[in-house]
C-alpha cells in the first residue's frame, strides 16, 4: 500500500462526500401525509433483479392483511408524477408471513425516488443507479453478518459511508436455513440501519454462503428458504448470477458449493459470462468460500479417518481462478473464514504485478484470527478485526478501504485498468 494511494482516496472521499445531495422536494399533493402513518414495515429494504440504473425493488416481509393496501406508489422526488406497482405476494417459509415485492421499472437513471406503500405508511426514498460512471461510484461489501452487536456496529458504520449499495458475499443472518427469526432479525436490523445521509433507502446484494443452506453445502435450493424466498428474483433458477449497471460495472455473483456445484455447469456460464465482459471496465467477482483462504487451510489434509480432506477452495482454484486470470477479473470478494485479509495480486498462486485481487474475508459479525502473510505466501495483510470494504470507482481506477466496525481506516489499496491481457494492480 502506497501513501499516495490513501492520500489520493481520501481526497476523492471528503471531495464525494461535500457533494452530497439533499432531499428537499415536497410530496406530491395527491399524496395525503399521516402524521403517524399505521403500516411501518420493519423488515423493507430495496434490492434488484434487473439493471439498477432503470429498476427498483422494494420487498419487506409481514404478515397478510397488516396492510390494506400493498401497491407501491412512487414518483421522481421533484415531480407529481405517481405512478403505481402492485406486489407480488408469496410464502415466507417456515411462518406464516409473507414476502411482499414489487419490481419499479422504467426509471430515470441518476434520480432521486420518493415512495410509499398504500396510503399508510410513511413516505420513503432511494436514488436510481446512474447510467454512466462519469462520477464516482461508490458501494460497500462484506460478508458474514448475523445479528449481534458487531453486526449492528458495522451496518452503523457501513450507512455513514453514504454508500449506493451494499453487497453481502453469503451468511447473512446465519439462519442455516431453518431460523425464521433469525432472518427476520437481520431483515430488521437491516432495515433500521441502512438509510443514507438524505434519508434514502440503501439496496442491498446479495450471494448465497453455507448458513443460509440447511446442510451448508451440496444441497438443492428448497434446503436455502429464506434465501431464496428474498433474492429468487436475481436467482431465478440457479445459485449464482451477474448483475449489470449499464454498461460500466458487472457484479458476478458466484455459489461456492451451496445449492449449485462449483464445476460443470455454473463454470461454464462463468466463462462465457467473464468473456462476454473482457472489454468491460470493472468486473467484481463475488463468491462466499474464498480461493485464497486466510484461516482456514487451503491445502490438503487428512481426516481422523485417515482419508485426505481436500483444502478450502480448491475447487474455485481449479476451475475458477483460471478463468479469473485469462479475463482479467480486477478484484474477487471473498468471505466465510471471519477475519480481515487482502491477498497480493496473484497470477498462479504466486504474487504478479498483473495479478487477481482478492479481498475479503468475511468479518462483519463473525471474528477469528487469521494466519499471517509469514504463514500464507499469498498474504499481504491479514487481521483479527470486525470491517467491512467500501470500494469507490474512479475513472480507471479502483480504490477499497477497509473499515473496522467503529471506523476507523485499516488499509486502503488500488486496483488499476485491465490492460494487456492481465490485470495491472497495487
Amino acid at each position: 500500500m502506497f501513501s499516495s494511494t490513501r492520500r489520493a482516496f481520501l481526497g476523492a472521499s471528503l471531495a464525494g462526500l461535500a457533494s452530497g445531495r439533499l432531499f428537499a422536494a415536497p410530496p406530491a399533493e395527491s399524496v395525503k401525509i399521516i402524521d403517524d402513518p399505521p403500516f411501518r414495515p420493519d423488515t423493507l429494504f430495496l434490492t434488484w433483479q434487473r439493471d439498477p440504473t432503470t429498476t427498483m425493488t422494494v420487498q419487506w416481509v409481514s404478515a397478510l392483511g397488516e396492510a390494506t393496501d400493498t401497491t407501491v406508489y412512487y414518483t421522481p422526488s421533484r415531480e407529481v408524477r405517481w405512478q403505481s406497482q402492485a406486489a407480488a405476494v408469496r410464502p415466507y417459509p417456515r411462518t406464516d408471513l409473507k414476502v411482499f415485492r414489487a419490481e419499479l421499472a422504467g426509471l430515470t437513471p441518476d434520480t432521486d425516488y420518493q415512495f410509499r406503500i398504500g396510503k399508510q405508511s410513511p413516505l420513503y426514498r432511494f436514488r436510481t443507479m446512474p447510467a454512466k460512471a462519469t462520477n464516482t461510484i461508490h458501494f460497500i461489501s462484506g460478508g458474514d453478518c448475523g445479528v449481534n452487536a458487531h453486526a449492528v456496529a458495522n451496518n452503523i458504520t457501513a450507512a455513514r459511508q453514504d454508500p449506493m449499495f451494499v453487497l453481502i458475499g453469503g451468511d447473512l443472518a446465519y439462519d442455516n436455513g431453518v431460523a425464521a427469526a433469525t432472518n427476520l432479525a437481520f431483515l430488521r436490523n437491516y432495515s433500521k440501519h441502512m438509510i443514507g445521509r438524505d434519508g434514502r433507502l440503501i439496496p442491498l446484494i446479495a450471494c448465497i454462503g453455507n448458513h443460509e443452506v440447511e446442510g451448508g453445502y451440496h444441497q438443492p435450493r428448497s434446503k436455502a428458504p429464506f434465501f431464496y424466498a428474498l433474492f429468487d428474483g436475481l436467482y431465478p433458477e440457479k445459485g449464482f448470477a451477474c448483475l449489470d449497471f449499464g454498461d460500466y460495472l458487472s457484479l458476478v455473483l458466484l455459489d461456492t458449493n451451496h445449492t449449485t456445484p462449483i464445476a460443470g455447469e455454473q463454470t461454464d456460464w462463468l466463462e462465457q459470462t467473464l468473456r462476454a465482459r473482457k472489454d468491460h471496465p470493472n468486473v467484481f467477482v463475488v463468491n462466499h468460500v474464498p480461493s485464497y483462504p486466510s484461516y482456514r487451510n487451503p491445502e490438503p489434509v487428512k481426516g481422523k479417518d485417515g482419508k485426505e480432506k481436500a483444502g478450502t477452495g480448491s475447487d474455485s482454484r481449479k476451475h475458477w481462478v483460471p478463468l479469473f486470470e485469462k479475463y482479467r477479473v480486477p478484484v474477487v470478494l471473498e468471505h466465510h473464514d471471519h477475519t480481515f485479509k487482502r491477498t497480493k495480486p496473484l497470477l498462479n498462486g504466486l504474487a504478479h504485478d498483473n495479478g487477481v485481487l482478492y479481498l475479503g474475508d468475511g468479518s462483519w459479525g463473525r471474528l477469528r484470527t487469521p494466519k499471517t502473510p509469514d504463514k500464507l505466501s499469498y498474504l499481504a495483510v491479514s487481521g483479527r478485526d470486525y470491517h467491512l470494504s467500501l470500494h469507490r470507482i474512479q475513472g480507471r481506477e479502483r480504490f477499497h478501504l477497509a473499515f473496522d466496525e467503529r471506523g476507523r481506516i485499516m488499509d486502503v489499496c488500488r486496483s488499476g485498468q485491465r490492460k494487456n491481457g492481465l490485470v495491472r494492480g497495487s
